[in-house]
């Protein structure tokens, strides 16, 4: 074959294994936000199919329903966009590279709050008081459910172990399902699914007391896998779709839940304190130069 028909041939090749990479699904994971999978599948489709429109690609969504999970899940290269906790998305972006893109905004915020509740007829109004009691972490790639109360914890000098008489892992929404009815003494959780579980009327506020509040945290990170991340042009094109979720809700106030009000671009940097209290707890280990 001639020299100038390889050359064409293979000029052809590569135009059609780009459109083929273009034409891919992409594979968006989304954290368990709500009380179950199919009410937060129904709930995050329409976002999804807000960015298939906007990035010309079908967006096939899934949810994953642990942080953990999640974090495994992009790391692994079995998602290739995820919306996510930000210490599972740290826990990824150290594990495999993944990259945050964009952060969500709550009440046109970038940032939300770690808590501890408890019934208010518990007898406990702070964290010394919880001493031999029952306590509740989310999964262990929960950043307001494990991570930062227990960063909290040892900065206290308190062995969680040691300290309550009992310490169970569970999922946000069961924690203060059972913090209300009293099966449980305390717990941790975080300010956005406490007052979304008071709006739906899953839990009475009455029922529910805050003990302890964080400083200001990241918001939940859009993360794309490493592979991705290099398709620098794909990931502006992304960035400029999540960027205008906000003006877009305003015709179509169901592409995100109550009181999210759009995406701002943010990059790794943004999720610094997070490392931090992952280095300082020994849960994550500094990376090797």
């Amino acid at each position: 074959m001639p020299h100038r028909f390889l050359v064409a041939a293979f000029t052809l090749a590569i135009a059609l294994a780009g459109l083929s990479a273009n034409a891919q699904t992409l594979r968006f994971g989304v954290g368990l936000f709500q009380p179950d999978k199919e009410k937060n599948d129904a709930t995050y489709k329409p976002l999804a199919d807000y960015l298939a429109k906007k990035l010309g690609r079908e967006v096939k969504l899934y949810t994953v329903d642990s942080w953990e999970g999640l974090a495994k899940s992009l790391a692994a290269g079995e998602t290739d966009i995820a919306l996510m906790g930000p210490w599972g998305y740290v826990l990824a972006n150290h594990q495999a590279g993944a990259e945050a893109v964009s952060t969500i905004l709550y009440e046109g915020k970038p940032e939300y709050f770690a808590i501890m509740i408890t019934h208010p007829k518990s007898g406990i109004n702070k964290i010394e008081d919880m001493k031999g009691r029952t306590f509740a972490f989310g999964d262990k790639g929960s950043t307001s459910g494990y991570l930062i109360p227990f960063h909290e914890f040892q900065k206290r000098g308190i062995d969680p172990e040691k300290f309550f008489s009992k310490v169970l892992h569970t999922k946000h929404q069961a924690i203060e399902t059972q913090v209300t009815r009293g099966e449980l003494d305390a717990g941790a959780d975080y300010n956005r699914n406490r007052d979304a579980m008071i709006d739906q009327g899953l839990i009475k506020a009455a029922d529910s007391k805050i003990i302890w509040t964080s400083a200001p945290l990241p918001n939940d990170a859009v993360a794309v896998s490493a592979d991705l991340y290099k398709d620098k042009a794909f990931v502006a094109k992304l960035q400029a779709a999540l960027a205008s979720v906000g003006e877009a809700l305003k015709t179509q106030p169901n592409l995100l839940p109550k009181s999210y009000t759009g995406f701002v671009t943010q990059d790794n940097r943004f999720y610094a304190p997070i490392r931090d209290a992952g280095l300082a707890t020994g849960k994550l280990t500094p990376a090797k130069r």
